[in-house]
């Protein structure tokens, strides 16, 4: 007797079913891709009307490193792209063109009240391929700045002369240059090895062993490893000419012209270097090819009193939240500013202390104030005493992410887990006076080399709190059992995020706010029963995995069409 279930039939409309379910897929695949590459709308300047009555109240400038669907290290993701967009565009804020900056500077144009001037750097093609319909959807013009040097070598994964000229009649697009290439002199590794000069590929090959000690091939002599010039005077001005003279010929056989907009890479040395001698150089050059200069980075506002060659801008990182980037701004600005909130049901669960929390997915991203501290309180948890407490922290390894527990309004009283700089703390607080009952560094290999404010951390923490015995598991192992605490009193669970007071980027010197990102944070009584829980369940959950799949796939298919 025939087996119906193995019967050719039956495999046949199984077939049909899979190849269909296939090409829907790839269907969708193929229109999200069309609507990325092709532009079927005009950028509309701002209206007049809009324009601010008072021409001291400036601009500020964005710079993004790049952009990928789904983001990495470096490069920016389109949903954080678009929501930081969005929440500017929220705000008030419009982009300016660079004619709008030469007028302000030149002839004391008033720009709008909220003005905001938008680059990307590096000149990658996904760059343009993914933020492009974002500048569509909020109406933004940009600036692209690209490497002359990348022209020659025909690099597909930066934009060509092709691209570029087709990127400017989209209307959305102006030109601007990094320079001729981007190459690295004077290295030294995190262990303060010598590495001397880099091209852009083995920088990027060894950039995490490498820390705040390069610099850029304009910014300074050539030096050994005891800081002392390989190169004459004569030398340096000779190898410095030679990058703008192929720069200037590059542009002008390949676009037809050399972009306005200049970004000296990298400076924030109040000059165009970091000797005297070689700024002197650069500044001759760039004031003879150039209308304007960005030379500065980590500050956003830009006043009619700053020059035009000494324009500065902020650098979101990848890592960035929204309100990170719109808390420095707020900081740079003082213009009041409306922080973005995210699942508003999870966010009806607590109470805003200081700083702002966004709830996105099964995230709660608590960003910090200025140099200060971010809180928010779990509604409702007064009189918690016996829990168990489990989340992933995923903010940075330099700053701190604490768990108060049985506390008081203020904190006087309390007991808190808190990893600060790679190290955990219980601190157990009464009447105020804080005491630490353990500590433990939780990684003392490579102790000696210095940490980059921008190093990820992803630790799972598990508490359970009972009578006045406190475990503690880090990443599912024990590190603490049964430690004795004596606040026995019921009190309310706190989550913060504290500015780390340290740690250097070479991008990004200082960065005064710090977001505590708190993931799948749960509460549970000594039951079991589920007291708050911000992970992702049923449908929820099921979209966002289909979310994540469908950007993967299509950014495979873009990358490798």
């Amino acid at each position: 007797m025939k087996n119906k279930e193995f019967s050719p039939k039956k495999k046949d409309r199984l077939k049909i079913l899979r190849g269909t379910f296939e090409g829907i897929i790839l269907f969708v695949i193929l229109l999200v891709i069309i609507k990325a590459v092709f532009t079927f709308s005009v950028y509309r300047p701002y209206k007049s009307d809009n324009v601010s009555k008072n021409v001291k109240s400036g601009f500020i400038a964005i710079s993004y490193f790049g952009v990928d669907i789904t983001g990495d290290a470096t490069l920016i993701s389109t949903q954080a792209l678009e929501s930081q967009i969005k929440a500017l565009k929220d705000n008030g804020y419009v982009t300016i063109t660079q004619q709008d900056v030469l007028d302000y500077y030149s002839k004391g144009k008033k720009l709008p009240e909220k003005s905001l001037f938008l680059l990307f750097e590096d000149g990658r093609s996904d760059t343009a391929i993914f933020s492009q319909k974002i500048l569509e959807e909020y109406n933004c013009k940009a600036t692209i700045l690209t490497y002359a040097d990348k022209f020659a070598k025909e690099d597909t994964k930066f934009l060509m002369p092709k691209n570029l000229l087709e990127l400017k009649d989209t209307s959305y697009w102006e030109l601007g240059t990094n320079g001729y290439r981007l190459e690295y002199i004077n290295v030294f590794d995190k262990y303060s090895n010598y590495l001397g000069k880099l091209t852009s590929i083995g920088f990027s090959n060894l950039v995490s062993k490498i820390n705040r000690q390069y610099n850029h091939y304009l910014m300074d002599y050539i030096r050994d490893k005891n800081g002392i010039p390989m190169e004459t005077y004569n030398g340096m001005k000779e190898r410095i000419n030679n990058d703008y003279e192929k720069l200037s010929s590059i542009y002008n056989k390949e676009i037809g012209y050399i972009p306005p907009l200049y970004a000296l890479m990298h400076s924030n040395t109040r000059q165009f270097g970091t000797s005297d001698k070689v700024s002197e150089v650069n500044k001759e050059w760039i004031k003879k090819l150039f209308s304007m200069n960005f030379n500065r980075e980590g500050y956003s506002l830009n006043l009619q009193n700053s020059s035009i060659y000494d324009l500065t801008r902020i650098q979101p990182q990848a890592y960035w939240s929204t309100n990170h980037l719109l808390m420095r701004i707020w900081d740079d600005t003082k213009k009041n500013t409306k922080f973005v909130v995210g699942d508003e049901e999870k966010a009806s669960k607590f109470k805003q202390i200081k700083g702002q929390a966004e709830f996105t997915d099964d995230n709660i991203i608590l960003t910090s104030l200025p140099k200060k501290n971010g809180s928010i309180k779990l509604l409702n948890s007064e009189s918690y005493k016996d829990v168990k407490i489990s989340t992933i922290l995923n903010g940075n390894t330099i700053g701190s992410q604490s768990i108060y527990l049985r506390s008081n309004e203020d904190k006087s009283n309390s007991i808190c887990v808190q990893i600060i700089n790679n190290i955990v703390n219980v601190i157990e607080s009464s009447n105020g006076n804080k005491n630490i009952i353990y500590s433990l560094e939780l990684s003392k290999e490579n102790k000696d080399r210095k940490t980059d404010i921008k190093e990820p951390g992803s630790k799972k923490v598990d508490i359970t709190l009972i009578d006045k015995k406190l475990t503690l598991a880090i990443n599912q192992k024990k590190i603490v059992e049964g430690l004795e605490v004596s606040n026995e009193n019921e009190g309310s669970i706190f989550l913060d995020s504290t500015w780390g007071e340290y740690g250097y980027s070479q991008r990004n010197i200082e960065d005064t706010v710090y977001d505590g990102v708190f993931k799948n944070f749960k509460v549970t009584d000594t039951n079991n029963e589920v007291l708050y829980d911000s992970s992702l369940k049923g449908a929820e959950a099921a979209n966002y995995n289909i979310r994540n799949s469908l950007n993967g796939l299509v950014n495979w298919f873009i990358k490798n069409l």
